[in-house]
């Protein structure tokens, strides 16, 4: 019965959900509806890493590396022939890729696809430090991968990027793949492969003691990490119709981090309240960025203030309140009419 309820409820709020894509691209600006769409998008970076982070308990800096590889792959495949004659004037595109082309469903799954490659080909060595020492070799792994990119002119186009990308990612493409995304690692976490994963996380002698082969299980949450984080770069590429290198440097990956631990490590819920909080902030902090007119004074904008501002908010947040917004917890129907049902009880 109970679950019943949850089903038919969870399918009306996915079809609120809907209505208000529906009346938002219709009512609303550009940019407010480019800012849902870097919602949608943050969403989906910010689970991918609390999987690999949050879940597995795997201290990972390298999703701006497996994004940068989504986002070329996706927008190799679905640019025009002619815009990329128009775009490489250094040297002509490589063959295969110059004739390469795709529906972008496709170009997003391939993106994926070669960001877990990636993923996996960096993890089956990484995995084995462990600690603060897999931080900094993702971080460096990512930062490998950004240099390739910069240099390899005929794939990539090096430091000039890639212009003209079509734009396909819209509030439906963004908030489909957030949806998959959601539903996807929910079912993990909440199965039996997601319990080994909390049990790694927990206590890796111990999950070893039980019979649990740890690697590999690292393996699978970092790899399925890494191809979701190949999916937000494909989409992230497209939105914006243009990429290069430098876009992909760490800040990228603090953000996504600063996303995951302000809403919880290890809460799926928080994560997605924070990615919405987050993601508005830093677009309404961009006034603290503009020079700024007190009376006869004028202060001058200094460009990065809004990151200084959430790296303070982010020290606040680890030292105040460690466990984020959502801690662990996750909400759910059964928890709100058992609060409902609890207060009743108690009038």
């Amino acid at each position: 019965m109970n679950r019943t309820r949850d089903t038919i409820l969870s399918l009306l709020l996915l079809g609120a959900l809907g209505a208000f894509l529906w009346w938002a691209d219709g009512h609303l600006d550009k940019y407010q509806i480019q800012v849902l769409n870097v919602v949608a998008i943050n969403i989906i970076l910010a689970v991918s890493l609390n999987l690999i982070y949050g879940f597995t308990g795997l201290f990972s800096l390298g999703h701006a590396g497996f994004m940068l590889v989504g986002a070329y792959v996706c927008a190799i495949l679905i640019l025009p022939a002619s815009q990329k004659a128009a775009t490489f004037i250094l040297q002509p595109m490589m063959w295969p890729f110059s004739v390469m082309n795709a529906p972008f469903i496709v170009a997003v799954l391939a993106g994926g696809v070669v960001a877990a490659v990636f993923g996996f080909l960096i993890a089956f060595p990484v995995l084995r430090l462990g600690g603060d020492y897999l931080g900094i070799a993702s971080l460096g792994f990512a930062e490998i991968l950004r240099v390739v990119a910069n240099n390899i002119v005929p794939i990539t186009n090096g430091a000039l990027g890639l212009k003209g990308i079509p734009k396909e990612a819209n509030l439906w493409w963004n908030y489909g793949w957030c949806a998959v995304t959601l539903v996807v690692i929910a079912r993990l976490i909440n199965s039996n492969a997601g319990n080994v994963l909390k049990a790694i996380r927990d206590d890796e002698v111990a999950a070893k003691a039980m019979g649990i082969d740890v690697f590999r299980w690292k393996l699978i949450s970092f790899t399925l990490g890494a191809f979701f984080a190949g999916v937000g770069g494909a989409l992230l590429g497209s939105l914006l119709t243009t990429i290069s290198p430098k876009m992909f440097t760490f800040l990228l990956t603090f953000n996504v981090l600063m996303i995951v631990v302000a809403g919880g490590l290890g809460s799926i819920t928080g994560t997605v309240i924070s990615g919405v909080f987050i993601t508005i902030l830093m677009e309404w902090l961009r006034f603290v960025e503009a020079p700024m007119h007190i009376g006869t004074m004028t202060i001058p904008g200094i460009p990065g203030m809004r990151m200084v501002v959430f790296s303070l908010a982010l020290l606040c947040i680890i030292l105040f309140r460690r466990e984020g917004i959502m801690g662990m917890r996750e909400w759910s129907w059964s928890g709100l009419f058992g609060l409902f049902g609890k207060r009743g009880e108690a009038r």
